[in-house]
């Protein structure tokens, strides 16, 4: 099965662009030793959208989107979802 998401293009003067799914529902459960991600359908290609904006050519490493608690997340913390150097993680 083929899915096709529509990311919106990552243009320097614009900034980066965030789409949702209509009907999207993300829970977020922190456990002592693991994060849980939950969500409907519509919520999952969300974060799955956001991710591959971040991913885009010409993104900035810091560059982020904050999804806070009870707003766009069910959830008692918020969710960052941050791009990093291509290298950074095999400098640490």
């Amino acid at each position: 099965m083929d899915q096709l998401i529509d990311i919106p293009e990552y243009r320097v003067d614009e900034g980066l662009r965030f789409a949702w799914d209509e009907g999207f529902e993300i829970e977020i459960r922190v456990r002592s030793t693991e994060v849980i991600i939950k969500a409907n359908r519509a919520g999952l290609t969300s974060l799955a959208r956001h991710l591959l904006t971040l991913a885009q050519q010409g993104v900035h490493a810091g560059s982020h989107v904050h999804l806070t608690a009870d707003q766009e997340i069910e959830s008692d913390v918020d969710l960052i979802l941050e791009r990093a150097d291509d290298d950074y993680f095999s400098a640490n």
